[in-house]
């Protein structure tokens, strides 16, 4: 069964983290070809190439570039915002390329008027955690694990293929233990307070979120490897968290987007 195309203002997508053993490109492929948008804003770890010796790069990788291409070809626009795991832009691969100029931040204008500020989010990280050989070890560890997990897959036989593995499980626990205190959500508001902007969007974190419990809006796109969300901007400006994941029920390999959260 097909199912229409939804149209967005504005595409968020944050972690993509295309090249790690963990991305799920073949779920962000699904998700692209399901919602469309006139503008795309990639929020920082869109590529992760750490592993020279471990490379990962998929056909569904590619295809996920690909199709931003063909998107900008066709008249949307696309803004690359760097994450701590990018490479630097003129390092990368030329087949890996986006043809737009990466930024630290931006200002994006909602149809409703709002103003958010766009950035990936490791800024308020410590210095120490934002470090390029702490992102390369992170990067590693994480590989490793999933590696692991994969290796333990027949363990988990008879098992839905979406369900998570213990190893995932943990991954998703540890990372959620890290950010349990939300210091990062006060932080980044109160930057956006300072722009003079009305919220904040950014990825990072790994924890999908939508509110306004710190006096603004507060939005994270979550990612690629775990959440498998986006933040959509409709064509009125209300935000919504929508997921990637495919229906419990296994509908066949597409990965339909339901509402998972929305903040007018």
């Amino acid at each position: 069964m097909t199912h229409p195309v939804r149209l967005h203002r504005t595409l968020f997508l944050s972690d993509l983290h295309l090249g790690a053993l963990g991305s799920r490109a073949d779920l962000i492929l699904s998700f692209l070809h399901a919602n469309r948008a006139e503008t795309y804003v990639l929020v920082g770890d869109v590529l992760d190439l750490w592993h020279p010796l471990l490379p990962h790069w998929t056909e569904e990788a590619q295809l996920v570039l690909q199709h931003l291409r063909d998107r900008q070809a066709d008249g949307a626009v696309i803004h690359y915002l760097r994450g701590n795991h990018d490479p630097d832009p003129g390092r990368a691969p030329l087949d890996k390329r986006l043809d737009v100029a990466p930024v630290d931040s931006l200002i994006h204008h909602g149809k409703d008027q709002r103003r958010y500020l766009v950035l990936h989010g490791d800024v308020v990280d410590a210095r120490l955690v934002r470090s390029h050989v702490m992102t390369r070890l992170g990067s590693r560890i994480d590989h490793l694990l999933r590696r692991l997990d994969r290796g333990l897959s027949v363990l988990r036989r008879g098992t839905p293929a979406e369900a998570r593995s213990a190893i995932e499980t943990l991954l998703a626990g540890v990372n959620a233990m890290l950010y349990r205190s939300r210091s990062h959500e006060r932080r980044l508001v109160e930057m956006a307070r300072q722009h003079g902007a009305d919220g904040v969007i950014c990825g990072h974190f790994h924890i999908a979120d939508l509110h306004d419990a710190h006096g603004m809006i507060y939005a994270n796109c979550g990612d690629w490897l775990d959440s498998m969300t986006a933040l959509a901007e409709a064509h009125d400006g209300a935000l919504r968290l929508l997921t990637g994941r495919p229906v419990a029920s296994g509908a066949q390999g597409a990965a339909r987007a339901r509402d998972a959260e929305s903040l007018a």
